[in-house]
């Protein structure tokens, strides 16, 4: 298996700082955004503090087999999910302390999902609102699911799409790292197949573009990953660019 990829951040139109980040880890086919949240652009440090320990915990791992974990496997998720899971609650853990060292940092977090690939399969994991799509023969699919109020509120109740468009919480995520000192990670594994193109985007993306738009763009430009990530991003920032935009995309291709 190989894995073409690009990944690109921008922004957008009407903000001052951009608290989004992302790490592109090829060596161990690891990508992962993060967007961060919190006053005086805490939630540029929350997103750093969390894409510099997920790299760094992969880093480690991957020279010592041996190291020791800080917190233990679930029987229940393979090897490869629970070296994810670890590597984002560790993360949680440490926005979480820098939130309580001093008063500007206090209430920052940051969402993640990452996207960690291995022969034959794929495994998403992620926190908030931040997504992760697959664009295979002409569909899209979702992998993750927003963990928003709105999210909450659609499965309590009939919404329908007048009610969902003008809900006046639908940007409140019930889950995010550095909110409390240990966080549930959600994780899914997914066969891949030659061609597949997954990516992996902050809410600046699918908040300004339909989900429809991000298919055609990828299908349009899908043989150079780099411009799809351009391009998508290009996109949102037409449609108003309201939020930081990031945007980290991979296509399985044969050997």
């Amino acid at each position: 298996m190989k894995l073409s990829y690009a990944g690109n951040t921008d922004v957008g139109r009407k903000r001052a700082h951009n608290e989004d980040n992302f790490i592109l880890m090829p060596d161990e086919s690891l990508f992962v955004v993060c967007d961060g949240m919190g006053g005086h652009a805490s939630g540029e440090v929350a997103s750093q503090i969390a894409v510099d320990t997920i790299r760094e915990f992969y880093t480690d791992t991957g020279k010592d087999k041996d190291k020791t974990w800080p917190y233990k496997e679930s029987h229940k998720q393979s090897y490869e999910a629970n070296r994810l899971i670890t590597s984002i609650r560790l993360g949680n853990n440490r926005v979480h302390e820098q939130s309580n060292s001093a008063p500007q940092y206090k209430g920052m977090g940051t969402t993640c999902v990452a996207m960690l690939f291995r022969k034959g399969f794929m495994v998403v994991a992620h926190v908030g609102d931040s997504r992760a799509y697959r664009v295979r023969e002409g569909e899209i699919v979702l992998l993750t699911e927003d963990h928003s109020l709105l999210n909450d509120y659609k499965k309590m109740t009939n919404m329908t799409p007048e009610e969902e468009e003008n809900f006046q919480y639908k940007n409140i995520i019930v889950r995010a790292l550095g909110m409390k000192d240990d966080v549930v990670v959600d994780t899914n594994e997914f066969e891949l197949k030659e061609g597949d193109v997954y990516i992996a985007c902050s809410d600046g993306l699918n908040g300004e573009i339909p989900d429809k738009d991000i298919l055609s763009i990828t299908e349009e430009f899908r043989g150079d990953t780099e411009a799809v990530a351009t391009q998508l991003i290009d996109a949102a920032n037409q449609h108003g660019g309201k939020d930081n935009v990031t945007v980290a995309v991979v296509r399985v291709d044969p050997d």
